[in-house]
């Protein structure tokens, strides 16, 4: 996601190529920036998040705000130069990037790189404060802090997936991330990480996971957060909310 607020530019978890290991893009364009970004924000070290192929493309030199733990790897898989750019954050913790704060906040997911991997750091998400309080939650489960983040003006709010541990700890579902902007009294909710990846071979089996969970995250929150107004976007389309009252 690129977001732009008080004249400051983020990128957040970007995926810029057509395929990650088992998976494949299967909606929406080549990816291209429409600039470059002022500081990417990682949120965790899976691969369908902290992708080193599509850092070393983003152009510029931004930097890098990664959890706690995650510089050690970034300093071995892109150099120290890169890593000299990293800013590790825990949760509790924040950055000025240009005019916005950028402030790590818990998320209930696995940190590591996976289970191949011994590479560990932690798993975050980040609230952004300018004009307005966005919260781009990464990869979670429901978790009791959510309600310390209220009010959120936008909530970039993950829906789905391709794996079948949806709903499941550690990833929020249609219902659980309806329920997620209740919590955080989201004015304004994009919902996120769905229809766009999917494994190869798979494209006929349970497409239901795959075209509707952004759709019927809209239909949830309706009626568990009705003062929320959700904007589901199709791929390239963008959002801009007003200043908050």
């Amino acid at each position: 996601m690129w977001l732009a607020d008080s004249g400051t530019t983020l990128l957040t978890d970007p995926i810029l190529v057509g395929r990650i290991a088992h998976l494949r893009r299967m909606a929406g364009p080549d990816p291209a920036l429409p600039g470059e970004p002022d500081a990417i924000l990682l949120s965790h070290l899976h691969a369908d998040h902290f992708h080193v192929g599509s850092l070393r493309t983003v152009p510029g030199t931004p930097r890098l705000v990664v959890p706690r733990g995650a510089a050690s790897f970034l300093a071995r898989s892109m150099g120290r130069e890169v890593a000299d750019r990293c800013v590790e954050l825990a949760p509790g913790d924040d950055v000025m990037i240009g005019s916005v704060k950028v402030r790590a906040v818990p998320a209930a997911h696995d940190g590591g790189r996976g289970p191949w991997s011994r590479e560990r750091a932690l798993a975050i998400g980040f609230v952004v404060e300018g004009a307005a309080r966005t919260w781009y939650a990464g990869d979670t489960g429901l978790f009791n802090e959510m309600t310390d983040l209220a009010p959120i003006d936008l909530a970039l709010i993950p829906v789905g997936g391709w794996g079948p541990t949806l709903g499941a700890h550690g990833h929020l579902d249609a219902a659980a991330a309806a329920e997620a902007v209740r919590r955080a009294k989201a004015s304004w909710a994009v919902p996120v990480h769905y229809g766009t990846f999917w494994p190869i071979g798979m494209h006929r089996i349970r497409t239901h996971m795959f075209s509707e969970p952004g759709r019927r995250f809209a239909e949830l929150a309706e009626r568990s957060a009705p003062d929320t107004q959700v904007r589901v976007l199709a791929h390239g389309e963008t959002l801009t909310i007003g200043k908050p009252a």
